[in-house]
Order: structure tokens, then sequence, then C-alpha cells
């Protein structure tokens, strides 16, 4: 019985801190720019993907 108050006593305490730092972690994203160069030569003519 002791077994099963600490396992319970443990996944509440475990339920408790992942709530809390889903909500008070710094979780925003890295925001970064891309920039990829495209070669329209290729579909100047309309034969792109043949």
């Amino acid at each position: 019985m002791r077994m099963l108050k600490l396992l319970v006593i443990l996944i509440l305490a475990g339920l408790i801190g992942l709530v809390g730092y889903a909500y008070l972690g710094d979780m925003t994203p890295n925001r970064t720019e891309v920039r990829t160069p495209l070669d329209m030569a290729d579909q100047a003519d309309g034969t792109a993907g043949e």
C-alpha cells in the first residue's frame, strides 16, 4: 500500500511539474529569415515539369 501511495504522489508531482513547465517555460520559437534563390530560366519556355 505504501508503494502505491508513493507511485501516485510521484505521478501527480510529475504532472504538476509538466503543466507548470508548459505554462511558465520559455518555449518561443527562434525566428530566422531564410532566402532561397530560384532559377526561373527553365520555366520561361513553358516546358517545366516535362
